[in-house]
């Protein structure tokens, strides 16, 4: 397995700065345990879950609503499913 380059890391870091700090508190938290061990799939996937607006993504975070349509992807499921476990 590849691992991240520092840029690459940091790149990542920057697009998981969200508008909620509840928001910004889950991801960081999973990016410092996980972020070592992140595959090229795990970082598209995060990429687009960080797409999704701040409000949506707390409430999926927070197991409120579901992911949907293009966010639905077993790639996406694990990573939030590792990010609400923590």
């Amino acid at each position: 397995m590849r691992k991240l380059s520092e840029l690459e890391r940091a790149r990542l870091r920057w697009r998981a700065r969200r508008g909620l700090l509840e928001n910004d508190l889950i991801i960081t938290r999973f990016l410092d345990h996980y972020e070592a061990d992140l595959t090229d799939t795990d970082v598209s996937a995060l990429t687009l879950l960080f797409e999704m607006g701040d409000n949506e993504l707390l409430d999926v975070l927070l197991a409120r609503t579901a992911l949907a349509g293009v966010y639905d992807t077993p790639e996406i499921r694990r990573l939030v499913a590792q990010m609400q476990e923590l």
